[in-house]
């Protein structure tokens, strides 16, 4: 769970915590007491910038609904920024190509391609849910050093090793947590959203929403 404040392009407050608890019940008391640190009033904010997936449901859910419901009630402009882009950033200053993971069970991962095209850090390749050696020999076939980047990269760092070798390299222990402070950043750039058509990037159907609809088509 991540929270930061920014004033143009100076970071002037961030709250992240690495937890298995509630963040239901966690978000909007976090929420409130930075507000609260820094000063700062709801009603003078701008812009609310979310991480819209793909990654855990209920996580993504969660936060969705709760900037939908700030952005409405305060009326403010709304922006959704990849979660893996916004993952990416941490290694925005390595030379070779940046590969943001999350698990997605059953040896899938979310992920995607970054890099630098005329010096701007930016997706090489979209969003996907893929196949975990499926990806890795996609990525084999660039002969290039790629750093790797997530909380969850330790589940399938044995498998990247065996495939690229050398190739692969990992980020610091700090690097693997999506930083909310690079969300607000990447939001500053993007177009704001209608709150109520604005929906989250799951880029597969959860489980029991796969199992309603099969048993549809019977």
């Amino acid at each position: 769970m991540g929270i930061a404040v920014t004033d143009g392009e100076k970071v002037i407050g961030e709250y992240i915590t690495n937890l298995k608890k509630n963040h239901s019940i966690r978000v909007m008391p976090a929420i409130h007491d930075l507000l609260s640190e820094l000063n700062i009033s709801p009603q003078s904010l701008d812009r609310i910038v979310v991480a819209r997936g793909p990654g855990s449901y209920t996580g993504v859910r969660i936060g969705v609904t709760i900037a939908k419901t700030l952005a409405w009630t305060l009326k403010k402009e709304l922006v959704g920024v990849s979660s893996l882009e916004v993952l990416a950033q941490n290694g925005k200053h390595f030379e070779g190509l940046v590969v943001p993971l999350f698990d997605a069970r059953r040896t899938q991962v979310y992920t995607g391609l970054y890099g630098k095209r005329n010096g701007v850090f930016q997706s090489i390749e979209p969003d996907q849910l893929i196949l975990i050696e499926d990806w890795l020999e996609q990525l084999k076939e660039r002969n290039l050093p790629i750093s790797f980047f997530g909380n969850d990269v330790a589940l399938h760092r044995p498998v990247i090793q065996e495939m690229l070798g050398e190739a692969a390299l990992f980020g610091s222990m700090a690097d693997h947590n999506p930083r909310p402070s690079e969300l607000a950043i990447l939001g500053l750039s993007k177009k704001p959203e209608e709150v109520h058509t604005f929906v989250p990037s799951y880029l597969q159907l959860a489980e029991a929403e796969a199992k309603w609809l099969a048993s549809k088509e019977k």
